[in-house]
This record gives C-alpha cells, sequence and structure tokens, in this order.
C-alpha cells in the first residue's frame, strides 16, 4: 500500500487515520469477494519512517489491543474473515514493538507477535524505534487454518521459520516494508526456501511506491503467495495498490512432508552451536 496523496502532510494522528481510510475499500472487496485470511503491510497505518531517527513517531504507537485493533474485529466480524493487523506497539511509555495482531473470523482478539530481529543499517534505523520481540514463535489457530508471523526483517533469519514450522504453522505471514537495491534479489529466494525447508504456505506482503520526506527508495511489492513446495503462485505487481488472493489446498502440507521429512530427519542435539552466545 503507498502513502495517501496527503504524505507530509497533518498531524501523525490523521496521517494514522488516512492510511486506514486508504485500506478500507480493499478490506471490503476482500470481504465480498470471501477471503478468509487477510493480511497487511508492515505497520499498516503509517509510513515506513525508520529512515529518519524522529522521536516524533513515538506517538504514532499504540496499545495492542487497542483502538486500531478494534476497528479491524468489527471488519472481521462482519465478512467471517480472519485479519493480520500488523501496527507500532506501545506496552509502557519507552517499550514499543514492531506488532502484528491476529483477529479471528468472529472477531476475537487471538493475540500478538512481536518482530524479533531488528535492523539497524543501510537507511532501516529500526533499533532507535523498536525493542526486539520477547514473545517467541507463537501459532495462532484460526477458524481457516494455523498462522504463524514473521515480520520483514526476519525473513533473513531460518531459525524463527523452523521454529514456526515445529510450532505447527500451516501458514506463514510476512508483512513487509523493503525497497529496491538492498535485498530485492533476496525477496524471491528465502521466503520459497523457508516454505519448502518447513512443508508450509507463505504468504509474503510489501508496500509500493516512494515515501517521502525520506525518499528511501522505491518499495516494490511484488507480494506473492508460495506452497510447501517453495513455488510462487501468486504474485502482485512492482506498483500498484491491489489485493492478492489465492486458494491454499492445505492438504499439500501432508503430501509434502510425506515426502521430504525434514522435521524427522533433523538433528537438533547437533546444533547446539547456534544457541551459544
Amino acid at each position: 500500500m503507498s502513502l495517501p496523496k496527503t504524505e507530509g502532510e497533518g498531524t501523525i494522528e490523521e496521517i494514522k487515520q488516512a492510511m486506514e481510510a486508504k485500506h478500507i475499500p480493499l478490506i471490503e472487496e476482500a470481504g465480498k469477494k470471501g477471503v478468509q485470511i487477510l493480511c497487511f503491510q508492515e505497520i499498516f497505518n503509517t509510513p515506513y519512517f525508520c529512515p529518519g531517527q524522529d522521536k516524533a513517531w513515538y506517538e504514532s504507537a499504540e496499545t495492542v489491543p487497542g483502538p486500531t485493533i478494534e476497528r479491524m474485529q468489527v471488519y472481521a466480524k462482519k465478512y467471517n474473515m480472519v485479519i493480520i493487523v500488523p501496527v507500532y506497539e506501545k506496552e509502557q511509555a519507552g517499550v514499543l514493538y514492531n506488532t502484528a495482531a491476529v483477529i479471528d473470523a468472529d472477531g476475537t482478539y487471538l493475540g500478538k507477535y512481536r518482530k524479533n530481529h531488528i535492523p539497524h543499517t543501510s537507511g532501516f534505523w529500526e533499533k532507535f524505534f523498536f525493542k526486539p520481540g520477547n514473545l517467541g514463535y507463537p501459532v495462532f489457530q484460526t477458524k481457516y487454518a494455523k498462522i504463524g508471523l514473521y515480520i520483514c526483517y526476519d525473513r533473513h533469519f531460518p531459525d524463527g521459520a523452523r521454529c514456526l514450522g515445529l510450532n505447527g504453522a500451516e501458514i506463514v505471514y510476512n508483512p513487509s516494508a523493503t525497497v529496491a537495491g538492498l535485498s530485492q534479489y533476496l525477496w524471491k529466494l528465502e521466503q520459497p526456501a523457508h516454505a519448502a525447508a518447513n512443508g508450509y504456505f507463505m504468504g509474503c506482503i510489501n508496500r509500493v511506491g516512494v515515501e517521502k520526506p525520506w525518499n528511501l527508495g522505491k518499495f516494490y511489492g511484488s507480494s506473492y503467495f508460495v506452497d510447501p513446495r517453495g513455488q510462487i503462485f501468486a504474485q502482485a505487481s512492482e506498483d500498484n495498490d491491489e489485493l492478492l488472493i489465492a486458494d491454499f489446498d492445505l492438504d499439500m502440507i501432508e503430501q509434502v512432508r510425506s515426502v521430504w521429512q525434514f522435521f524427522r530427519d533433523r538433528r537438533p542435539e547437533t546444533y547446539g552451536k547456534l544457541t551459544e552466545l
């Protein structure tokens, strides 16, 4: 999702309201088309403000659950649709997280994931804004599937992706904000590899457009779905705000894991080096 045309104008609260309002028609479209699980982009209701280090954006953080989640619960219940809502979370003064909330199809708030891996490089100054997550790698039993979450930079780390698989995830969603030139060549490499290595589906979501005043680069979209064989089976454009819809055959998970017994053959007793400080 690109910024509204009023980008950079008004108060932070007005910008948040404009961003949310721009999502509403797509939420309504998803509901009317029978979408069962809907996921937004990383911190969906603000610009990606991390190219700067302006503490004014601390004001955009909110409690989870809180007002934004409550408004999305109404849409989830209205359309019998699971909604994943990534926002900037304020636990208490000075304790802020990059978070995604999960709302079940009946409007029930199921819980949240806090981004575990926080970058601080090449214009992505996220440690200025976010503490590392402290909730592990939870999996949420929704009406339609067991879902897990990664957020953007998390995708560079296979360890958490494996934890989500071991915790029972059937679909892992990764809301992101990533620009051309730095990691675009990894966008269609790492996440299909996670899907194949763990035998689950992934939904990989990215922004589009250029955001002022930071002009970090072009958010190249290319959101996609990938199956447990690591094959991309639906993809959005690089430039347009759009709703990407596809059917997931969850029976494929059983089929793939019956051939590739990665969970059976893993040797955790030999991986001690991974947990050494």
